[in-house]
Order: structure tokens, then sequence, then C-alpha cells
């Protein structure tokens, strides 16, 4: 019979393995659509310096705050980790 330590720590490697596949998917699609906003950002004839600095310190804001975010969850993944390790 499974303990239920073992029990928490399948689910818990499961919720970090759909996590992980879900930030790699989003991040993925974070990536596509910053190129595209930024060639179109590039070739807008209408659009001002100001407003095109404006648009890709908003796309460089928007990726630190996602590189914060995974960073924040991947160390807590690690706490569990360490926390399963010392009940062995």
């Amino acid at each position: 019979m499974m303990q239920p330590k073992d029990m928490l720590k399948q689910m818990i490697d499961f919720n970090k393995a759909a996590y992980e596949n879900a930030f790699k998917n989003m991040n993925m699609l974070q990536e596509q659509m910053e190129k595209v906003i930024n060639t179109y950002i590039d070739q807008t004839a209408g659009m001002s310096d100001e407003g095109k600095k404006a648009a890709k310190d908003w796309a460089s804001m928007y990726k630190k705050g996602y590189d914060d975010f995974k960073k924040l969850v991947d160390d807590n993944f690690k706490k569990m980790d360490a926390f399963f390790q010392e009940k062995k």
C-alpha cells in the first residue's frame, strides 16, 4: 500500500510537470507574439519613436515579470523536493 507522503510526492511531481509544460508552451507563444509585434512596430511608419520605445519597454517588463514568476515557482518546487528528501 502506498504511503500518504508518497502519494503527495507523486501529486506534486505531476503538478510540477504540468506547470513546466504549460510555461514552456506559454513562453513559446509569447516569444512568437513578441517577434510579430516587434516586426509590426518596426514597420509602422505612423508610430513615433517614443511610442515604439514604450511598446518595447512594455514587452521587456512583461518578460521580466514572467522570469521572476517562473523563478519563484521553481524555487518553491525545490523547497518541496527538499522537504521530501528530508523525510526519507
